[in-house]
């Protein structure tokens, strides 16, 4: 995809990662450590950070799309280089976001009970708990890096692919067409 109603597709998808990034980061490190919002959200956790993944390549392509479509300087160079480490970040929080709607899976079915039998009673429930301890806290704090590295990047490519659009596309002083005299 390289244009959208004749604009460059870039432009347009950019607004996805920019909003879902965060947002997925946010709701990964909000279940991550407050496993009752992990059990509210269930599976739109790893759906959505699916659909972040999704948007990555997608945004990347269109901008490679567009890179060769405008003057290249180091600004545009610089903007695409950081752009092609957003992949695995998004892939780290797709991966992060399994992991916790897996480990609340579990937590949730050893708080029901084995219905099978197996360790039936409170003293297999609470093993089975235990047993993911373990998992929750090391999903937590990788969480926590892993969306605050995925935010920090999003920020610095943003802030690079701004730089190469306006460096140069505007006045720093008002042009005066705008004063809004109309008479």
């Amino acid at each position: 995809m390289s244009l959208v109603n004749g604009l460059p597709a870039h432009v347009l998808l950019v607004h996805f990662v920019v909003v879902l990034v965060p947002l997925t980061a946010l709701a990964l490190v909000v279940c991550a450590v407050w496993p009752a919002a992990a059990r509210r959200m269930g599976i739109v956790l790893p759906l959505l950070a699916l659909v972040t993944l999704a948007s990555v390549p997608l945004t990347t392509q269109a901008g490679e799309w567009l890179e060769s479509h405008v003057d290249s300087n180091s600004l545009v160079r610089r903007h695409a280089e950081l752009g092609d480490g957003m992949l695995p970040w998004a892939g780290g929080l797709l991966v992060l976001a399994v992991v916790v709607w897996w480990a609340t899976r579990r937590t949730i079915a050893s708080e029901d009970g084995d219905m099978d039998g197996a360790g039936a009673g409170a003293g297999g429930g609470r093993g089975t708990r235990w047993s993911a301890a373990p998992v929750r806290i090391a999903a937590a704090v990788l969480s926590v890096v892993i969306a605050a590295g995925a935010v920090v990047d999003v920020y610095r490519i943003g802030d690079s692919g701004a730089k190469a659009a306006w460096h140069d596309g505007y006045s720093k002083t008002a042009s005066g067409g705008g004063d809004g005299d109309d008479g």
